[in-house]
């Protein structure tokens, strides 16, 4: 193993950990915390309210980031500034006490979220700084990805593997989940920091607020990939979103939610090597639009699976899974080339500020999709606490509603994301290019 690549795979080790807090806030805390008791309606006012404090810390600690000269470097101080409050939040949100009110859950929400902000926003963006060449940020981004995929694994699995061995309950996962995470979250963050050396700030000036806005407003590249990343996400949100609801209302297989999520999640952290390989004989934009397309092709077949299809639908999270292989790798490799336009630009690399801004469209694909989808199930009749299959009250035309969303939808919104990364202009030529220009302006004279 080379040097360099040792380097991506300590780099890469953070990720495990700090995957496993996105799964479980989503989707078992809300759960859980209604099951103690705070009704369903302040979960979603917390959660949206956590969602809004984001749009202000993330831009913020990204440009924080960018601009501070700490100790240690632009990236690593921000991730120890971070770790204490997150696994802190960590047990105060997934280990509550008894009676935990809608207070409790918002205001150690809120700490967790800066928390991960404070630690994923530089590690995102000292990740676009490892490697300056076109494959190098595919090979860096593939091996954090890879790692944040198999944190989702396990999260997602902790829940049955402990049904398995008799202990049975949210509490106890997430007890479990905690647990894990306050063990792994410092060790391996550790182990970073101590392998992983601070690249070099490019910064050869450094641009006012409003120009830098302005900046980001013109770097067309930018624009165009963020616009197909957000519509692409919102068109992943859908079924993510609908997942539980189809397999236990469509497919009628509640028992099945568990090992096809799995298979989903496994699915894609197989193909990664696979769209890796694709993209250093093509370039990066074009192999995400074939997997985009290979996401397509899969979707089309749902809206014809019924009660039983369980197999049929297995098959689906297998290809569905591959092509979100490509969506986690290939988008953010592309994104560190977008920087270099700005950095080539302006004079000022501006990693954390881009990346802030791609966590916000991220966040924001995700409300869409939610934001969408249970207006629209609400409006055709249907209901998610019926009992599913022959017993169920929700009608033919509701269920293929949930279909339609789940996988129809999604045809369609990608369509336009295709359309937009077919002709991207930052081919392997250009962006070394751009590498070349930004060399020259950071040589002395």
């Amino acid at each position: 193993m080379s040097s360099r690549t040792s380097t991506f795979w300590w780099y890469a080790l953070p990720g495990l950990p700090l995957a496993a807090l996105t799964l479980p806030v989503y989707v078992f805390v809300p759960a859980f915390y209604a099951e103690l008791g705070v009704s369903l309606a302040l979960i979603g006012t917390v959660l949206l309210g956590v969602r809004l404090l984001d749009a202000i810390s993330d831009p913020a600690i990204g440009f924080l980031s960018d601009r501070l000269r700490l100790p240690g470097g632009r990236r690593k101080p921000w991730m120890l500034v971070g770790l204490i409050p997150t696994m802190l939040a960590v047990w105060m949100v997934f280990v509550p006490s008894q009676t935990p009110s809608a207070t409790y859950l918002f205001v150690w929400s809120a700490v967790l979220s800066v928390g991960w902000t404070l630690m994923i926003l530089p590690y995102n963006a000292w990740g676009a700084e490892l490697a300056d060449d076109y494959d190098g940020r595919t090979a860096v981004t593939a091996r954090r990805e890879g790692m944040v995929v198999a944190g989702t694994l396990l999260a997602t699995a902790t829940p049955a593997v402990l049904a398995a061995l008799g202990v049975i309950g949210t509490a106890a996962a997430l007890e479990i989940l905690a647990l894990g995470l306050v063990v792994l979250l410092p060790l391996t963050v550790a182990l970073c920091l101590w392998r992983v050396p601070s690249p070099p700030d490019k910064s050869r000036q450094r641009v006012a607020l409003g120009a830098g806005l302005r900046a980001i407003g013109s770097n067309k590249s930018f624009v165009r990939l963020v616009s197909a990343y957000l519509i692409n996400g919102w068109a992943n949100g859908l079924p993510a979103t609908l997942f539980v609801l189809f397999v236990t209302h469509v497919l009628v297989a509640p028992e099945m939610v568990g090992p096809l999520l799995f298979l989903y999640f496994l699915s894609g952290v197989l193909a990664i090597p696979g769209w890796v390989w694709l993209s250093r004989r093509w370039s990066k934009h074009r192999v995400w639009v074939g997997s985009m397309t290979l996401a397509c092709v899969t979707f089309l077949w749902v809206p014809f699976l019924g009660a039983g299809d369980v197999l049929w639908f297995a098959v689906i999270c297998v290809l569905s899974g591959f092509a979100v292989g490509a969506d986690l790798v290939l988008p953010a490799a592309i994104q560190a080339d977008v920087v270099d336009v700005d950095t080539a630009d302006t004079g000022e690399q501006r990693t954390g500020l881009y990346f802030a801004l791609w966590s916000l469209a991220t966040k924001l694909s995700l409300a869409l999709a939610a934001g969408v989808a249970f207006p629209l199930l609400a409006f055709v009749g249907f209901q998610a606490d019926t009992l599913p299959g022959l017993n169920s009250t929700n009608t033919i035309g509701s269920l293929f509603a949930v279909s339609m969303l789940y996988a129809g939808l999604p045809v369609i919104l990608k369509l336009p994301a295709l359309v937009l990364m077919w002709n991207f202009p930052l081919s392997r030529e250009a962006q070394e290019d751009l590498q070349t220009r930004i060399s020259a302006a950071a040589s002395p004279s």
